[in-house]
């Protein structure tokens, strides 16, 4: 791919392999601020764009890399989904559970020493809110009717019009639930200042944030597979078929 610093972050991260692990590696928003130019991002996170632009170049030519989201931008919708439901849906579900119950116990023990511990409580609290009727809405409404939607264009037949009118409506729902999401992230990153285990902190501690850590990286691949990739493919199928 031919990019500059004009190049959409969310156009990297679909079409260079490797790209995604870059921009995690570089705290760059590639999910929910996918449609800012390199540029913007470069600035925004404080790196040279040459520096950006000679990882992402080793990136896109590194060999046997393995197989990520660059995948998925030609591949069956229904596939994506059903990868985005018992990959990322599956994880996300086990771990929200999880670390309400940890940033509760963690807050119990230190939440005295350091108060932020209550600040941080209350965001995984606010996390798992989010994020639990999110995934429901759209395994049992927008993921179903993007399945149905691919299997009436694979079979030549007309599209079932949706109940809600169309499925930009949906997705236009998803992607702002999406920046909500985004947004606890980075209000997770501030109280703990980066994920920053005090002296003082114990096991539990040390468990609670590596593991936000994980979960928060899951997200952004999570984020981007839908807003990225499957959400404008739907999108253009969808017009396609009622266009015919």
């Amino acid at each position: 791919m031919n990019f500059n610093t004009t190049t959409t972050v969310r156009d990297l991260a679909v079409e260079i392999p490797g790209a995604t692990r870059v921009f995690e590696k570089l705290k760059i928003d590639y999910c929910c601020g996918g449609g800012q130019t390199l540029a913007a991002a470069c600035a925004t996170a404080h790196i040279s764009t040459d520096e950006v632009e000679r990882l992402l170049e080793q990136a896109s030519t590194a060999p046997n890399q393995a197989q990520g989201s660059e995948t998925f931008d030609t591949a069956k919708l229904s596939l994506l989904i059903e990868h985005i439901v018992n990959l990322h849906h599956f994880f996300t579900k086990q771990e929200v559970d999880r670390l309400d119950a940890l940033a509760e116990k963690v807050f119990l023990a230190h939440g005295a020493n350091h108060p932020e511990l209550a600040s941080v409580k209350q965001l995984v609290n606010d996390l798992g809110n989010d994020l639990r009727p999110h995934m429901m809405k759209e395994e049992r409404v927008l993921f179903p009717y993007i399945v149905n939607l691919e299997e009436s264009a694979t079979q030549h037949l007309p599209a079932t019009a949706p109940p809600f009118g169309t499925v930009q409506n949906p997705v236009r729902m998803m992607m702002a639930e999406h920046d909500a999401v985004g947004d606890l992230l980075v209000k997770l990153r501030e109280v703990t200042n980066n994920y920053t285990v005090p002296a003082d902190g114990c096991f539990s501690y040390q468990t609670l944030y590596h593991a936000l850590v994980a979960l928060e990286e899951d997200l952004h691949q999570h984020i981007h597979l839908e807003n990225n990739i499957l959400f404008p493919r739907a999108v253009a199928m969808e017009t396609k078929a009622f266009a015919e």
